[in-house]
């Protein structure tokens, strides 16, 4: 017994864990996001949306970094979604179900596994059917009387336990743990998705108000514009040709708003469904573009901290450590399985006297199982899990790839944005001064009402443009801290 017990002590000292050892894919070793001279600082220009912005890098990012906006009502859309979602929802069961599944899983796979059982029966039988043989001797009488039916009661405690020598258990406790962190980072992921979603939503529907405001005012003026021309026209003098490009800027315009509309109304039932709400519950924005504040100090990490903040990267990391530990568990597969097995019990015919210690039985002993022929099932296993873990690498390279042209093209996007926005704030401020120019003259009697009317007109295409490229400017800003990770690190429930 002692050299039994020395020799399972000596094989669960030397057990080993088959398999590769996961280690995260290194960061790449560049320092910049673009090739060229380091973007710090954009132009500015003379609106609420023009101010320049610093770009910090090695600067962390709040995890509620949409209140930048300095926007309530962006605020509450946001808090509202957070707890509606029903993709949000969606993720925070799976993580629950991939915790719950660890404990069904590991439990069994690292512990012993400890059972009960009773039963009793009422049976018939013969000592010859039990391969027992009674006979007396001649002139003799059995000292006792031999019955063919009896009850029979057994009480037992049975206790197996697996010795996982060549670590294939652990592997799959070690797979399920990838899987809870790759559901840990889906759920973060949703979480910057929906947030993304709800401030670029919310800018675009801001947007498509005052569009909708100034093409409006813009209409107003074309068809007052093509009222003058057309009674000129009808006096003589001006010619067809001046009356009909009047009336095709007015249709053109006119043709613009159905599509605003139409991209309004889109847009106002997406947001009600991102926080949660039918598409017959959306509530009207009040805020317009230029009751937002354009975030000014932007921070950026560095690219050697981008793949430990994106939750896209963290859940492709999650999978390839999955697939490495999965290779462990098919390789362990291919050798002997060890287990340990115990039973206690008793049998007797009255249940009264079951639990007599005359009427205990017990057993122990141990159990090797080895495959030895399936077809080579077992080793193609195994080439399956290597491919899936190359599949994994190479798909995490991919999204790795794709997060760093994320950055690349936002930081790019922000400065190209800070200057058109400044090229069309100073083709609106002329078109304005203009118009103010003009409309004074006609005041003095100098100018006819058609020429204010066409510097008024100027001036309102000139400012939808601005409207348009104010609302890029906000959304490429929302795009920038969605592109780094949305800061979900520093949430005191996220803290590794």
């Amino acid at each position: 017994m002692q050299k039994i017990y020395l020799f399972l002590c000596t094989i669960l000292l030397t057990s080993c864990k088959v398999g590769p050892n996961f280690h995260s894919p290194a960061a790449p070793k560049a320092t910049l996001y673009n090739k060229g001279p380091l973007i710090t600082k954009t132009v500015s220009a003379s609106t609420p949306a023009g101010k320049s912005q610093h770009l910090h890098y090695n600067r962390d990012i709040s995890n509620s970094w949409w209140t930048l906006f300095h926007s309530r009502e962006l605020n509450s859309l946001i808090e509202q979604g957070l707890k509606n979602n029903p993709t949000v929802e969606m993720s925070k069961a799976n993580l629950h179900k991939a915790h719950a599944n660890l404990l069904f899983v590991a439990g069994p796979k690292l512990f012993p596994t400890a059972s009960t059982q009773f039963f009793g029966s009422r049976e018939r039988n013969t000592l010859l059917a039990t391969g027992i043989n009674i006979t007396p001797l001649p002139g003799q009488k059995l000292p006792f009387t031999l019955k063919n039916q009896f009850d029979l009661y057994n009480a037992s405690v049975n206790v197996s336990y697996s010795l996982d020598l060549f670590g294939g258990n652990l592997r799959q406790v070690e797979a399920l743990r990838a899987e809870i962190d790759y559901e840990r980072f889906e759920l973060e992921a949703a979480y910057l998705t929906l947030t993304a979603n709800i401030v670029t939503t919310s800018i675009t529907i801001a947007s498509l108000q005052d569009q909708l405001k100034t093409t409006q005012d813009l209409i107003n003026c074309q068809r007052e514009l093509l009222r003058i021309t057309t009674n000129n026209y009808n006096l003589g003098h001006i010619s067809r040709l001046d009356l009909l490009s009047n009336e095709n800027r007015l249709k053109k315009t006119l043709a613009t708003l159905p599509s605003i509309k139409d991209s309004l109304a889109r847009k106002y039932n997406a947001l009600a469904v991102l926080v949660g709400s039918l598409p017959s519950e959306s509530h009207h924005i009040n805020f317009t573009l230029n009751s937002l504040h354009l975030p000014t100090e932007l921070p950026v990490s560095l690219p050697s901290q981008l793949v430990r903040q994106r939750p896209d990267l963290r859940s492709a990391e999650a999978m390839l450590h999955k697939a490495s530990a999965e290779i462990g568990v098919a390789t362990a597969d291919l050798f002997p399985k060890f287990n340990i097995l115990a039973n206690y019990g008793w049998f007797s015919t009255t249940l009264s006297n079951l639990f007599n210690p005359m009427n205990s039985v017990w057993s122990y002993g141990g159990q090797i199982a080895q495959t030895l022929l399936k077809g080579g099932a077992l080793r193609a296993k195994r080439k399956m899990a290597i491919a899936e873990y190359e599949y994994a690498f190479a798909k995490y390279k991919k999204i790795m790839l794709e997060a760093f042209l994320d950055v690349a093209d936002v930081l790019h996007a922000l400065e190209f944005d800070a200057e058109l926005l400044q090229a069309q704030v100073n083709v609106e401020q002329n078109t304005r001064a203009r118009f103010n120019l003009i409309a004074n003259q006609h005041q003095l009697g100098k100018i006819n009402y058609i020429s204010v009317l066409s510097a008024k007109e100027a001036y309102l295409n000139a400012h939808l443009n601005v409207i348009r490229t104010a609302a890029t400017r906000y959304n490429d800003t929302a795009a920038l801290f969605q592109s780094l990770g949305g800061g979900w690190w520093n949430n005191p429930q996220n803290k590794e």
